[in-house]
């Protein structure tokens, strides 16, 4: 009964947009005023991230029964979004609760498709492995038509589509299946690899293909941070995320980061939180020309705040690794030509044979023709030297692979913060206690 007086609290109260471009000199203001219900603000988040929207700024407050929300918006280019078509799909999504659910162009686990077999992928990273991944699937007669690789902290991370290199549709053939699950579990385990390597079919249900990559990550705890032996940089202690957990009274727990900006920040941190059955209550995000800030207000699912030492600990080591996973590490590199079976595997061998190693990749085949980004270095984490690049793109040819940008920039080291941002007039800290803190 309680859920179906909650169910049609909801569908006499739809969610409220109101979007403003006169609020905000730099920037177009959005409202959303609703019912409030655990996840609804990843979902709002996920909306704006799936319209390819940079947040530079959002209030959220969700302390009892309704959710109201502001974010700052700009596009791509730093510009406000003026197309009126374009407002007009964001009021939309955002006003009725059924297209709250993710947008299907980048979603996994769709029951049954007749397109493709989606298929999850981890192991331990080392260079060279998308190579042997797209060679072994290739040689199985699968073609990859869309697909995402993360990499953190020795391990890597993939959901990758495939159809059947002669029909084009899905695979459905359990045996072949189970070939190719033995034959990619064999290649993602390696010589020595202390975690298990898994290849599964997504599961059911609509999920976001990037939260699902967050999910299978955290169920992986690549949040463990271990020492990669044999590797001769030494990582830039300013570039880690800045992160702290502070309880006040005994009502929230307050979680503070700063980091480098980049985009859907807020999106992984927010799904992070989600996944990890934290609600937020209050928070503040705040982006800068290079710096990002962003303080929650939260509680567990269960009412409760961070009760103890090791789920502090552990709040912080997720919320760091939900900040680095995506990161953009290293030489960006688009490859847009025609597609064609085997295309990825020749692209990765190339890559492999020059001694690079891909960090993050994302590729997508659209109207025929493969557009594909990837984030690499050299195998020691180091920037890739231009001439190896120079002989890569003559290799595959000068107008098919491009040099986007170079990732490197480091963002000011953190400056130590006030616990109690955005409420310092409604929280009154008595005691509290500093988790961890990098600077």
């Amino acid at each position: 009964m309680d859920d179906e007086y909650a169910k049609l609290i909801r569908r006499l109260n739809p969610p409220r947009v109101v979007i403003d471009n006169d609020a905000c000199d730099d920037a177009t203001v959005i409202r959303v005023d609703s019912v409030n219900k655990h996840g609804i603000l990843l979902k709002v988040v996920q909306v704006l991230t799936d319209m390819n929207l940079v947040i530079t700024k959002a209030y959220i407050s969700s302390d009892g029964e309704w959710f109201m929300d502001v974010f700052n918006v700009v596009d791509q280019d730093g510009k406000k979004i003026r197309d009126k078509e374009v407002m007009d799909y964001i009021q939309r999504r955002l006003e009725s609760n059924a297209s709250f659910a993710p947008s299907l162009r980048g979603s996994v686990g769709v029951m049954p498709s007749e397109e493709h077999t989606a298929i999850e992928l981890t192991g331990t990273d080392r260079p060279g492995l998308l190579s042997e991944v797209c060679a072994v699937l290739t040689d199985l007669h699968c073609n990859v038509v869309n697909a995402e690789i993360w990499t953190h902290n020795t391990r890597a991370a993939a959901v990758v589509h495939v159809t059947d290199d002669s029909t084009g549709c899905a695979i459905k053939d359990p045996k072949r299946i189970s070939t190719i699950r033995e034959l990619l579990c064999n290649v993602l385990r390696g010589n020595d690899d202390s975690k298990t390597a898994t290849m599964a079919l997504s599961p059911p249900g609509v999920t976001s293909r990037e939260r699902r990559l967050h999910q299978i990550m955290f169920a992986d705890r690549d949040y463990e941070r271990v020492e990669r032996a044999g590797l001769a940089r030494c990582e830039d202690k300013s570039s880690r995320p800045h992160v702290t957990v502070l309880n006040i009274e005994r009502d929230y727990t307050v979680v503070s980061m700063r980091s480098k900006d980049r985009p859907k920040l807020l999106f992984d941190i927010v799904c992070t939180l989600t996944d990890m059955e934290y609600v937020v209550f209050h928070g503040m995000v705040s982006t800068g020309r290079m710096e990002a800030y962003q303080e929650f207000y939260i509680r567990h699912v269960d009412g409760l705040p961070v009760s103890s030492d090791a789920e502090r600990e552990r709040v912080v080591q997720c919320l760091e690794a939900a900040i680095e996973r995506r990161a953009s590490e290293g030489l960006e590199l688009e490859l847009c030509t025609e597609d064609r079976v085997g295309l990825l595997s020749d692209i990765t061998r190339i890559f492999r044979e020059n001694s690079l190693c891909i960090k993050r990749a994302e590729i997508l085949t659209k109207g025929g023709k493969a557009i594909d980004k990837f984030y690499v270095t050299d195998v020691t984490g180091n920037t890739v030297d231009p001439k190896i690049i120079d002989s890569i793109c003559r290799q595959i040819g000068q107008t098919k692979l491009q040099v986007k940008h170079n990732s490197v920039l480091s963002p000011k080291p953190p400056r130590e913060t006030t616990m109690g941002y955005i409420f310092g007039n409604l929280f009154k800290a008595r005691t509290f206690k500093l988790i961890r803190s990098y600077s």
